[in-house]
């Protein structure tokens, strides 16, 4: 763990931590009964409700959204991102509320797991290949409906400085959806320094990473939303150019170059 920032104090980071319990499961509560709103209502309050929790954490968020504004109301997109921590999901909801894919492992976390269950997060079971191909059609199936679902391709968190690669197997959901791929890029930085304290790594527990993440000062998250990306070649080629879009060369530098296994057109989308 690195931070270019001197933490903020116990007692300010006590407080943060204390409002943030008292209305986050307000806005949790509250968001259930969203459920029989129509769907631009209901989005519309997960995204300020992800932007207030944002704000309670001490944390600031930064949209970069590079869509044309005809594209800006996802319906039916995969959307993938590089992984390097729980407040991921929170930084995504801020720009469009999807369904989740998660590990099994996750889904069961005390404290995490019965929230991840009211809210639609999709298990999978990582490693077994048997489990594979229903969890993918019920993806494709989801994103067919006008569904978006949002997948973390590298599988497991990594620090932010550096990442995984970004497995093929999700792809293959929009490839047989017929639906784009929204490629989104998550960048941490504290005091405009990159930083990898948010990170979920090793033996952290959902306790740990958040006390680090009240504690830091001057976090924020930058979301870069790519254009949708109609998918073209087959999964491995479709995920090979999502990576080369989204990840990182190292901690400055990120690539600009798109292969043309992502076919780079604006794709509007029926809402």
């Amino acid at each position: 763990m690195h931070t270019a920032a001197e933490p903020v104090s116990r007692l300010r980071a006590a407080a943060r931590l204390t409002v943030l319990l008292t209305l986050g499961t307000l806005i949790v509560v509250v968001g259930l009964a969203t459920v029989a709103l129509p769907r631009p209502a209901r989005h519309g309050y997960w995204r300020g409700g992800a932007r207030a929790a944002l704000r309670l954490m001490g944390v600031s968020l930064e949209v970069d959204d590079r869509r044309p504004a005809s594209a800006r109301r996802i319906r039916g997109a995969l959307m993938v991102a590089n992984h390097v921590s729980f407040l991921d999901i929170v930084a995504l909801a801020c720009v469009h509320p999807a369904r989740f894919v998660a590990k099994r492992e996750v889904v069961q976390m005390a404290g995490f797991g019965v929230v991840s269950r009211l809210f639609g997060v999709l298990p999978h079971h990582r490693g077994d290949l048997r489990r594979l191909r229903p969890i993918v059609d019920r993806v494709a199936a989801l994103l067919d409906t006008g569904r978006p679902v949002a997948v973390f391709p590298e599988g497991t968190t990594w620090c932010g400085t550096a990442s995984g690669r970004f497995r093929p197997a999700f792809f293959q959901a929009a490839i047989d959806a017929g639906v784009p791929v929204l490629p989104v890029r998550l960048a941490y930085t504290d005091d405009g320094g990159r930083t990898t304290m948010p990170g979920f790594l090793g033996e952290d527990t959902v306790g740990t990473t958040l006390r680090r993440i009240v504690r830091t000062r001057g976090l924020s998250i930058t979301v870069t939303v790519f254009d949708m990306q109609l998918p073209a070649g087959d999964r491995s080629e479709v995920a090979a150019a999502a990576q080369h879009l989204i990840a990182p060369v190292d901690a400055g530098e990120v690539r600009s170059e798109i292969p043309v296994a992502l076919t780079p057109r604006s794709v509007t989308v029926p809402v």
